[in-house]
């Protein structure tokens, strides 16, 4: 019993490890851009703020992905059984790894997007469209978390 709670615990830390990983590293990247644009646009501090905190939400989602299981499906008990604590894991493992990916990338295009608005450009709206693809595959890997944790039960 308490080898499939350190399993699904397991699982847990990576999830939220490498969303909050991912989250660091894009709203990072996109931070620099944004002290960089800063120095020809001052003015479109606002604008830049968004972007930068657009790739800080995968993090929320590992933590949401954490929520689900201690809270909606009730299954983080030492009455768990190893097929319950290998879902938890794999599901994790899955989701933390999107989370991790997206963010970056997300960033990254958000600091692309930043840099081209220091520099004059109008292209706020095109850059938080863009932006948000990265985050549908962050968002395929919540609900397939969820799917898997309400099949659990």
């Amino acid at each position: 019993m308490d080898m499939n709670l350190f399993v699904a615990y397991t699982g847990i830390a990576i999830m939220i490890g490498l969303s909050g990983i991912g989250s660091a590293f894009g709203v990072s990247i996109a931070g620099n851009a944004a002290i960089g644009a800063l120095k020809k646009n001052s003015s479109a501090f606002g604008n830049f703020l968004v972007l930068t905190a657009l790739p800080g939400t995968q993090g929320l989602y590992g933590f949401a992905g954490y929520f689900m299981f201690q809270n909606i499906f009730g299954i983080l008990t030492p009455e768990m059984t190893s097929i319950q604590a290998a879902a938890i894991f794999g599901s994790g493992l899955a989701m933390g790894l999107a989370c991790l990916i997206t963010a970056i990338r997300q960033g990254q295009i958000c600091a692309n997007g930043i840099v081209a608005i220091g520099q004059g450009h109008n292209v706020f709206g095109n850059t938080l469209i863009l932006s948000v693809f990265p985050e549908l595959y962050a968002i395929v890997s919540l609900a397939a978390t969820f799917l898997m944790g309400s099949a659990l039960v």
